[in-house]
């Protein structure tokens, strides 16, 4: 008799096995995470401990870990004794903090500077280009534009830039405040970027103090100030008097900050117009009186020395006096110094 054989069913459990498998690599994947996200400070304190000693060369006593991860404690400063041989001491270079050098900032350093800028510019000051006086409150240096501009500009020309940056690296070394003044002759100027003599000015004493700055010169110490024609040197009558009415101007004030720059300036500037300028700069300002309607002409304006107050704030401008029956002018000759 034939056996009946059995037919053998399809097992459909067998997904149950690969899954197993997943689960425990998801797992095992999950552990060396989370492993690697904790710092073991311990360890990490050993190794860092380690590092230092190899480069170093210094034997070290290294505190131990902690017993196990989950008692956590507070971390403690870990003891280092250094091996010394206390019969070869090393003596380790330490900075030396110099005084400050007296004077700085004062006479001495005026003198300083004064002597270094005609030992630099000796050439130039025989040649009557550069002219260099020293006052018991500032250092002044004047420059003629013919070495500096070109006619009715205020780029500086190639020759300007060494003659410049010759002088900006002795003035970078001294801490003194700094002011670069403009001057020009009475010819007037009128173009789309210099409508006048002030603009012309300003801009140059600007490029000057630019260059300085750029060479090293801190920018907290420069100021520029440009004044026209205002304050000529000599006659523009001539065409002698004009070159030198044409210049740039260098003050190093005697002190860091310039103070009192308003009554050196009064000083200076009377000083250079002479003596006949006192009674103007001490005389009071009288009311102005009303131009006359009539076609008499204005008396010729003298300009007066103004002391500007450091709250920028501008007096009024000293008028000369004139005769009873003569008509006051209006115009004044107001010279803004900032």
């Amino acid at each position: 008799m034939r056996r009946h054989r059995h037919e053998e069913h399809q097992n459909h459990e067998a997904w149950a096995i690969p899954y197993a498998d997943l689960m425990t690599l998801l797992l095992a994947f999950f552990v060396v995470m989370y492993a690697v996200s904790v710092v073991n400070e311990g360890k990490f304190r050993v190794m860092s401990e380690s590092l230092l000693q190899a480069f170093n060369g210094n034997s070290q006593v290294i505190a131990p870990p902690p017993a196990s991860e989950g008692q956590r404690q507070p971390a403690a400063a870990v003891p280092i004794r250094h091996s010394v041989n206390r019969s070869n001491p090393v003596t380790l270079p330490l900075p030396l903090q110099r005084p400050p050098a007296p004077g700085r900032g004062g006479a001495q350093s005026m003198h300083d500077i004064e002597n270094q800028v005609r030992k630099a510019l000796q050439p130039l000051i025989d040649r009557k280009l550069v002219v260099v006086r020293h006052t018991p409150n500032w250092l002044e240096i004047e420059i003629r534009t013919d070495i500096l501009f070109p006619s009715g500009v205020a780029q500086l020309s190639s020759s300007a830039n060494a003659v410049l940056e010759n002088l900006a690296g002795i003035l970078a070394r001294f801490p003194n405040a700094l002011r670069v003044e403009g001057f020009t002759d009475n010819v007037p100027i009128s173009t789309a970027q210099y409508p006048s003599n002030w603009e012309l000015s300003a801009a140059r004493a600007a490029s000057v103090a630019r260059l300085f700055a750029m060479t090293g010169v801190a920018p907290d110490r420069l100021g520029i100030i440009g004044w026209g024609e205002v304050r000529p040197l000599a006659t523009n009558d001539t065409a002698e008097g004009r070159n030198q009415n044409r210049r740039v101007l260098v003050v190093v004030m005697n002190e860091r900050t310039g103070e009192p720059r308003e009554q050196l300036d009064a000083q200076r500037w009377s000083e250079l117009a002479g003596p006949a300028a006192a009674p103007v700069a001490n005389a009071a300002a009288p009311a102005p009186a009303p131009a006359a309607a009539s076609g008499a002409g204005l008396l010729p304006v003298v300009p007066a020395v103004i002391a500007v107050h450091p709250a920028d704030s501008l007096p009024a401008a000293v008028t000369p006096a004139v005769p009873a029956d003569a008509p006051h002018p209006v115009a004044r000759n107001l010279s803004p110094d900032r």
